[in-house]
């Protein structure tokens, strides 16, 4: 991940690691809260406890993905008009 801001690229970074962070937190409590019960049942109670994190990682990474292709086609758009002038 390469932003043009330093500042936007650690914040970026930083609340990608908050996500997962929330991911691994909401997953082991989960487990832990309800594997007296059933097994099973502490599985899924993990996967439901992640969700709000995942979704975090979902949406930061959505957004680098989209930085990135707006990225690239500036550079493709530069390089169209270089080729057209050329004409």
């Amino acid at each position: 991940m390469r932003f043009n801001s330093k500042l936007l690229s650690f914040v970026i970074n930083f609340l990608l690691g908050v996500s997962w962070a929330l991911v691994l937190i909401g997953a082991v409590t989960s487990f832990l809260s309800f594997y007296h019960h059933s097994f099973i049942f502490a599985f899924f109670s993990a996967a439901v406890g992640a969700m709000p994190g995942l979704v975090g990682v979902l949406l930061l990474e959505y957004f680098i993905t989209d930085k990135e292709k707006l990225r690239e086609l500036k550079k493709q758009t530069a390089l169209l008009e270089k080729i057209a002038k050329g004409r």
